[in-house]
């Protein structure tokens, strides 16, 4: 059997993964895509999977020069045959709010009011229409990263005067009302498969934009979770988590996002608009960190599963028939 292919950056996220492919004896290699190249003649299918785990904040590690790469190199694999996990489409959305927002549009779903600058001269003007609070959010981010919050134009403008908003790696970014959720909690869904796999609520105090599930070390009633299950870096960001079955039509709604967007394994983040009980879908996560802790907070192993799928799409991929001349 040829060997899976992880191809991520982050050291630590994927431990879970790891253990459970050595626990059922499928081999695997590991492919770090800050520090990779690859060879146009190389048509070679060298993997049974190639499993996309590159994650878009990977420039906050010294990864930035992986982001641009993985899109050609995904494309590269699946032109030539290799059957990739979370591959070139999935990633196109992975690397851009704004086609995600587009996306969300497209569905008729709900989504913040959204403006899409290239400078921060167009800022002032984006601002129109929308109520304050208001969030200046790099198109490519990641773990909470490039998101700050604004109460007025004034503050806006100071930053501005200053030089000190940055649009982020590909000088992109999204001018979006700043939403109060209402019980004070976002909700992330994740998926498999195209399907719903759980969901989570996320407390949060509306300060802190990091919501990634493996830094979330402590259960909605103030217990901590086993901390060899969050990430080893993981803030101490006072989040807090809980699992949560969201209604039929919403996760109805994320299947049809994940979906639309390629993406086989991955993550949607809502809001409940306390102005107004409106439900917005604000993040397409195709990089997707399982909660720490899992079975303490959703009662199974979602890695379990995820090796089931990486499984069947291994037979499945093998069952195919080889075409002929």
């Amino acid at each position: 059997m040829k060997p899976i292919a992880i191809y991520h950056e982050h050291p630590d996220w994927f431990k879970p993964l790891f253990a459970e492919l050595e626990k059922r004896g499928l081999p695997y290699v590991r492919i770090n895509p800050a520090r990779h190249r690859f060879n146009i003649n190389d048509t070679n299918v060298d993997y049974s999977l190639f499993f996309n785990r590159m994650s878009p904040s990977a420039y906050l590690r010294d990864g930035e020069q992986g982001l641009f790469f993985t899109l050609g190199y995904l494309r590269h694999l699946e032109t030539f045959g290799t059957h990739t996990i979370n591959g070139f489409k999935a990633f196109t959305y992975e690397t851009s709010k704004a086609q995600q927002l587009s996306l969300i549009k497209k569905l008729g779903l709900g989504f913040p009011k959204t403006i899409i600058v290239n400078h921060s001269s167009q800022i002032i003007a984006a601002t129109e229409g929308l109520q304050f609070p208001v969030v200046v959010k790099a198109n490519i981010g990641g773990s909470g990263a490039g998101i700050t919050k604004y109460n007025s134009i004034e503050s806006i403008q100071a930053d501005i005067d200053n030089n000190a908003i940055d649009l982020g790696i590909d000088k992109t970014a999204l001018v979006q009302e700043y939403i109060t959720a209402r019980g004070g909690y976002i909700t992330r869904v994740e998926t498999l498969g195209g399907k719903f796999l759980y969901g989570i609520k996320v407390y949060t105090t509306g300060e802190s934009f990091n919501l990634c599930p493996a830094d979330i070390c402590q259960t909605n009633d103030g217990k901590e979770l086993v901390r060899n299950a969050c990430a080893v870096d993981a803030p101490k960001n006072g989040l807090r988590v809980e699992g949560y079955t969201p209604p039929q039509e919403v996760i109805d709604a994320i299947e049809s996002i994940i979906q639309n967007a390629g993406i086989d394994v991955g993550g949607i983040e809502y809001i409940i608009d306390d102005r107004n009980g409106d439900v917005l879908y604000y993040d397409v996560n195709a990089l997707s960190n399982f909660v720490a802790d899992a079975v303490n907070v959703i009662g199974f192993n979602p890695h379990e599963k995820l090796v089931d799928f990486l499984e069947a799409q291994i037979f499945a991929t093998s069952a195919k028939p080889t075409a002929t001349i």
